[in-house]
Formats: structure tokens, C-alpha cells, sequence
């Protein structure tokens, strides 16, 4: 009789053991000839060298099985020590990774699998366009899959820290505390990822960092793959800033809509520089995302398609106004010449 230590590396043990070690019965009761005892992410085994050798390549599968999909059942802890493919596995298809309750995450749309296929073959993205087009979920997605599948040490998320046209004036706490409440949406899509106590883990260690962007100076980001969450709110200096922060190894996504554009009035963003700057350059990749890309409840699409047509009659007024004060000035310029022509002949004429 021989003892195994097996370390559960990179899984949530919750997840891998089951509620009230279920999942961890349901092994036992597969190896009877065994003595299994766990505690934590380490598995600590008794028994013959064959079927200890036998259940280490199952707890390996197993464990590649929650990394990948991060969830596992008893029909697939049954399916693994037979030897036979889960249910999972044979409908895994293209997707990118598993949220926390197993469903497949994967580009929706046709501009959204141009997105991915932009980060497979570019190291900067611009991913552009209305609300609910996925941009900075799918964007996160892909970093996640990056560091789960080795391209990546660690992601780097960031946004500007500007509040949608109101003043919330003095957050308590610390840093941490008074920043946070800019950077929730990225929290939430992490959080549908990343088990929590996993979550915590890589935070903890740095993994996964969140940062306002005026952070970001100084930085070097290596071995990375970075993402600016609404970058419509950055001045053409923070967005130059952050773009050359980066390193070797490390991939750039930008995301931003110009129709919420949050500056000061007459501040001129910096993502619709960066984007007339930067468009055809070798490496770097600009995504157009629209209306039938939104993946939001089916109200997200009329309400943006009603306030584009709306933004659109304002634009055709002011143009209206412009050309309407451009001819008026003309008038009266050419009043003016005639009246002084008029004042010219009358002096003539005095004389």
C-alpha cells in the first residue's frame, strides 16, 4: 500500500468536491478500494499502486474538466472514471470560456467574431460601438481564456474614472473603496468568469489587476492582456499615455461608444483621435460593432436605434441653423458693400 498526494492546482475546491462533498462521495464510492481524504485543494490517497495510478489520470481529467468548464456533475465524474467524453465536451463548439454556472460563452454575431478573430491576429484592438454589443464582455472573455490557457501572466483592466453627467462628490473609504464604484461593470463580467474564491485569489496575487487610468503612468505592462474599458471618456493625452504602456508579450483591447461620450462639454475625446491617428498601422485592428450586435434585451436596440434617429434630426437642424447664419452674414455683407458703394456715390455727387 502506497500514500498519493494529489494537488487540485488552479480549481475552486467548492466546486470540484460539491456542495456538502458530493462530488467527492460520488469518487469514493467509484474507487471502493481506496482511502481518499481531502481537505482544501490537496487530496490525500491510500491504496494499490495500479488503481491509485488509475484515479490520479481521473482527478487530472477532472480537474482540467472544472478549469475548462468550471463546473463538473456526477454524470460527468462517472463519464471521466469510464473513460467515455462528458456531455460538455461533446458540444464545447468555439466557445471562448465557461461562466461560473457552466453556460458557454462565445461571440454572438458576426462583428463579435471579427473581434475575436482580430485579438487572435493583432496585439492592439479598438472594439467600437453602441451599448450592449458585448464589446467589454467578450473583451474579458478573451483575456481570461488567454491566462487559462498559459499566453498570459496576468490581465490589466482599466477605465477613466468619470462619472455619467452627475457629481457624486466625496465616496468615503480608501482607494480602493472610492474607485470601485467606476470600475463595477468590470467586476461583474469577471465575476460571471471566475468562481469567486478563484476571483479573490488571483486579485490577491495580482493576476487580475483593476486600475483607474491614472495609474497607468510610469507602467510597463509585459506579459499581458490589457483592457480600456470606455475609452470615449479619455483625453487625447490619457489614451496616448496608456497606448504606449505597452510591453513585450501583451495584447491591447480598447473599447469605447461615441455616443456616450462623458467629457467635459467641448473636451475632445481621446478615442476619436486615436482612431483617426491609428487606423491602417500594421498590428493594430479597428472593430465596428452595431445595432444588430446587441446582445441586451430587445429594448436596448430600439432604444439606441430611437436616440440615433434623434441624434441624427439634431444634426440636420444644426446644419439647417449653420447654413442659415452662413447666409445671413452673406446678406449683410452684401448690404454692407452696397450701402457703402451708395455712401461713395453721394459724396461723389456732394462734390
Amino acid at each position: 500500500m502506497i500514500e498519493k498526494i494529489i494537488v487540485l492546482d488552479g480549481v475552486d475546491p467548492l466546486t470540484f468536491y460539491g456542495v456538502n462533498n458530493g462530488h467527492l462521495q460520488m469518487i469514493k464510492s467509484l474507487y471502493p478500494k481506496l482511502r481518499i481524504v481531502a481537505r482544501d485543494n490537496v487530496m490525500k490517497i491510500l491504496g494499490d499502486e495500479e488503481d491509485i495510478a488509475r484515479i490520479e489520470e481521473d482527478i487530472e481529467t477532472m480537474r482540467k474538466h472544472v478549469l475548462k468548464y468550471n463546473t463538473i456533475n456526477d454524470e460527468d465524474i462517472i463519464d471521466i472514471v469510464r473513460g467515455r467524453k462528458t456531455k460538455v465536451d461533446g458540444t464545447a463548439g468555439d466557445a471562448l470560456v465557461y461562466s461560473v454556472t457552466g453556460r458557454p460563452i462565445k461571440s454572438r454575431s458576426q462583428n463579435q467574431q471579427k473581434l475575436v478573430d482580430a485579438f487572435e491576429k493583432n496585439d492592439m484592438v479598438f472594439a467600437v460601438g453602441p451599448a450592449g454589443t458585448g464589446k467589454t464582455y467578450l473583451s474579458i472573455a478573451l483575456a481570461v481564456r488567454a491566462l487559462k490557457e498559459k499566453h498570459a501572466r496576468r490581465i490589466i483592466l482599466s477605465r477613466p474614472a468619470v462619472e455619467a453627467g452627475e457629481k457624486l462628490g466625496f465616496l468615503p473609504g480608501d482607494m480602493k473603496d472610492k474607485i470601485d464604484p467606476y470600475l463595477q461593470p468590470l467586476y461583474d463580467a469577471l465575476e460571471d468568469m471566475v468562481p469567486a474564491a478563484k476571483l479573490q485569489d488571483m486579485m490577491a496575487k495580482h493576476v487580475i489587476q483593476i486600475a483607474p487610468l491614472a495609474f497607468m503612468r510610469g507602467r510597463t505592462l509585459g506579459d499581458a492582456v490589457v483592457i480600456l474599458d470606455e475609452a470615449q471618456n479619455t483625453t487625447p493625452q490619457q489614451i496616448r499615455m496608456f497606448l504606449t504602456r505597452m510591453g513585450w508579450n501583451t495584447k491591447m483591447i480598447i473599447t469605447g461608444d461615441m455616443t456616450q461620450v462623458d467629457l467635459p462639454r467641448g473636451q475632445k475625446s481621446g478615442l476619436t483621435e486615436a482612431l483617426d491617428i491609428l487606423d491602417g498601422i500594421d498590428g493594430i485592428c479597428i472593430v465596428r460593432l452595431g445595432q444588430k450586435d446587441i446582445v441586451r434585451h430587445k429594448l436596448v436596440t430600439r432604444i439606441v436605434n430611437a436616440y440615433a434617429d434623434f441624434d441624427k434630426k439634431q444634426r440636420e437642424k444644426e446644419e439647417q441653423a449653420a447654413r442659415l447664419r452662413k447666409n445671413n452674414l452673406t446678406r449683410r455683407s452684401d448690404s454692407a458693400v452696397v450701402n457703402e458703394d451708395l455712401d461713395n456715390e453721394t459724396f461723389k455727387i456732394k462734390n
